[in-house]
């Protein structure tokens, strides 16, 4: 079976595992410092948090994108 998206170094990488390695590497302060977005600020954890990024595709943008920063780093 041909890898169909080979220049997309997010396939196979499941939300909950960005999140869960960004809160191991920063601290939620620390997040919402670097993300400007209410979920990482207000009473934040790993379950509110996905249920915000899986309806705004904005913010898990930017949440995907601070993970490939931090990973490449």
């Amino acid at each position: 079976m041909e890898n169909t998206q080979p220049n997309n170094p997010l396939h196979g990488v499941k939300l909950a595992d960005i999140l869960e390695y960004l809160t191991k590497k920063y601290t939620w302060e620390e997040l919402a410092n670097q993300i400007n977005i209410n979920c990482f600020k207000n009473n934040p954890s790993i379950k509110s948090s996905l249920r915000f990024l899986r309806k705004t595709p904005w913010a898990r943008e930017k949440v995907e994108q601070f993970y490939l920063h931090s990973i490449r780093q």
